[in-house]
């Protein structure tokens, strides 16, 4: 196989220099992990629709679940090492970035920003080390884009809360322990919306697993039913009200999908690389030839400026200056770049790009996910519109 000449790899405008020794020793220990442990199970799980649990205590002990949260065995890191985790998980699969992601950006954060003192003792440590699995049921059916429509409700009664109501296409919703679940309270109203936890087992939850997916197959996802769930008021996250709590939480969420993508890119963009300079016709490797030149300096071009992006991000979120706009940018653009290297990528690769002994189409279609959820790619345009005009698009 020919070898690249260049030196610097995937670093030109060497990045690594503006991390610190430990943000450094926490992605080489990441990126150990997902080489050695996840990428020779990751096509049997692809093909399964299944995601390899028996990884989950690695992954604790590698401090990945809630890995920015302070206190109850948490790990502590700063926003650019978790970010840069992000991006190591996605590297491997969406479906192993999205399982951490979850735990810790949309099922822990909401019980260490809006819990009590109880609920956090009670649920984070466990969580910490895997041993409790979490949900984020937001999502319904009918109400996607526009969660404030959500038609879930729970109702006082005597001294707790009874819930009814749908969610849909909930990570992993069939394993949880605890489900974060968003409900309208008595009112009704997108400000009446509040946090509860749902634990596994009460009378009247149950969920279910969507089949038939042609995309994040290492990602488990489930509709969630609640059925006159009797709730004490213990279950009720208390600090949360109306729609801005969870949507804090899918600020949380999406500033570490923005890193993730990024590593998909670069894990579509090696493949390409390599498979380019071993891969001869008409007597030389395609990667002599300008067109395949010319895709890989565009993919190449993308994922640095992800890269700078991401750093900047990282850097403004531990300053405590990051708002919901950075981050909306951030998801939005890298994304797409990731989405649109991923098929260049693969198109590099020839008919070999869409079988699965090449990572590329993995990618590809796990990206077509990642470009919706979480925000779709418009509603991202929408907010950056707003934001620009001063004209909200979506009233």
């Amino acid at each position: 196989m020919a070898k690249s000449k260049s030196p610097l790899g995937l670093d030109l405008f060497r990045l690594d220099d503006l991390l610190t020794e430990e943000q450094r020793l926490a992605r080489r220990a990441v990126a150990d992990f997902v080489d050695r442990r996840f990428r020779p199970v990751v096509q049997r799980h692809f093909r399964a629709g299944t995601f390899p649990f028996e990884l989950v205590p690695e992954m604790a002990e590698l401090g990945l679940f809630g890995a920015n949260l302070e206190g109850y065995g948490c790990a502590g890191m700063d926003d650019v090492s978790y970010g840069i985790l992000m991006q190591e998980l996605e590297r491997g699969d969406s479906g192993l970035r999205s399982f951490a992601s979850v735990q810790g950006a949309l099922a822990m954060y909401p019980i260490h920003a809006f819990g009590t003192e109880a609920q956090k003792q009670r649920f984070l440590p466990k969580m910490a080390k895997g041993e409790f699995i979490g949900c984020f049921g937001l999502t319904e059916p009918d109400h996607g884009s526009d969660p404030g429509g959500m038609k879930t409700m729970a109702r006082r009664d005597g001294k707790g809360w009874i819930l009814n109501g749908t969610k849909l296409w909930i990570t992993n919703g069939t394993v949880a322990d605890v489900a974060v679940v968003w409900a309208k309270t008595d009112g009704g109203g997108p400000e009446s919306i509040r946090g509860f936890i749902v634990e596994k087992g009460t009378p009247g939850f149950s969920s279910r697993e969507i089949e038939g997916k042609l995309s994040l197959r290492c990602s488990l996802t489930a509709e969630l039913a609640f059925e006159d769930v009797r709730l004490p008021e213990e279950a009720l996250l208390p600090e949360t009200h109306g729609l801005r709590s969870p949507l804090m939480c899918l600020t949380q969420a999406r500033y570490g999908i923005a890193w993730g993508a990024t590593g998909a890119a670069i894990d579509s963009f090696s493949c390409a690389r390599d498979y380019a300079l071993s891969r001869v016709q008409f007597g030389r490797p395609i990667a002599g030839f300008q067109l395949t030149q010319q895709k890989l300096v565009e993919v190449y071009s993308e994922i640095v400026k992800s890269q700078l992006l991401n750093l900047r991000l990282g850097q403004l979120k531990d300053a405590g200056e990051a708002t919901f706009l950075h981050v909306s940018f951030a998801k939005r653009n890298n994304v797409r770049a990731a989405l649109e290297a991923a098929r260049s990528c693969r198109e590099i690769l020839g008919a070999n790009g869409i079988t699965d002994s090449y990572p590329v189409m993995r990618h590809l279609v796990n990206l077509e996910t990642v470009y919706t959820y979480e925000g779709t790619h418009d509603i991202h345009t929408l907010i950056l519109g707003e934001e620009l005009t001063g004209i909200p698009a979506f009233a």
